[in-house]
């Protein structure tokens, strides 16, 4: 167990460095944009590490040390999740003195014309690999799957992450389409980005709406579902009010997540006494 300034993880959690969707919520820094820090047996996992990542990690009370990282997760590459994932190489693998973890990305996100990554930091990972559907990872004490290609301007995907004692899924942004509720059945805990409340002209917009996250919550029925990742109009309506709203309507437990906000996995999941 990691003592010290750093973070304790004894308990799994998953904290949110930041909430923020959509460049102008971003740009102002209404929300912050750090992305999701994960710990399951102090094995530390950095999702989305958007601006300001870096500085949400050592400025979080008890700090997160990137150093400590295992290894880093894009689920796409837009700025807002991706902007400080080189930097978060460097700190990881202290500058490159210590060859270490992890980078997984879709394709084009490392390839083309574009890539996100500096070339020369790669160098400092263990190990490269690409987000594909239907694709499982085992890491030491949970498995990931990307379940399905999201409907997203560029190549995306969402996370589950089982655990022994239950399931963590994260829907990433995406444009609504019925199968979701296929592909991420069985969450006890659902992450889902919101970024809209409602769009008032006709131009098709690829990310989740208010009305269209409740569609998904009620028909995948988790034990609790945390709204994230909002944009201006979800900010105008007060997310902490929708979450209660929809928590009055559809009798499941709704969280709107705050900058800050670390969900740890004991307060919702029984813990054995044998």
């Amino acid at each position: 167990m990691v003592t010290g300034d750093s973070e304790k993880y004894g308990d799994d959690f998953i904290k949110f460095l930041g909430t923020a969707g959509a460049r102008f919520v971003v740009a102002k820094q209404l929300r912050a944009s750090g992305g999701l820090w994960l710990s399951a047996e102090s094995f530390n996992i950095l999702i989305d590490p958007g601006p300001g990542s870096l500085v949400k990690c050592l400025s979080s009370r008890p700090k997160l040390d990137p150093a400590l990282l295992n290894g880093i997760i894009l689920t796409h590459r837009h700025l807002d999740h991706s902007n400080d994932v080189n930097v978060l190489i460097e700190a990881m693998t202290n500058g490159g003195s210590d060859k270490k973890g992890f980078l997984l990305a879709p394709r084009d996100a490392l390839e083309g014309k574009d890539p996100v990554v500096q070339l020369y930091l790669r160098r400092f990972l263990e190990k490269i690999d690409f987000l594909e559907e239907k694709k499982i990872f085992n890491f030491p004490s949970f498995t990931m799957e990307t379940p399905v290609r999201h409907h997203h301007p560029v190549e995306t995907y969402g996370l589950k992450f089982v655990f022994p004692y239950g399931k963590v899924f994260l829907i990433s942004d995406t444009a609504f389409f019925p199968e979701l509720i296929h592909y991420y059945q069985g969450a006890d805990i659902l992450i889902l980005n919101v970024v809209i409340f409602e769009v008032r002209s006709a131009n098709t917009i690829l990310h989740l709406k208010y009305q269209q996250a409740k569609e998904l919550i009620r028909g995948i029925k988790p034990k609790v579902a945390v709204l994230t990742h909002f944009g201006m109009t979800m900010l105008q309506q007060r997310p902490h009010l929708l979450a209660a709203k929809l928590q009055d309507e559809l009798g499941i437990k709704v969280i709107a997540a705050g900058d800050g906000l670390k969900l740890s996995f004991s307060s919702f999941f029984p813990v054995s006494t044998e």
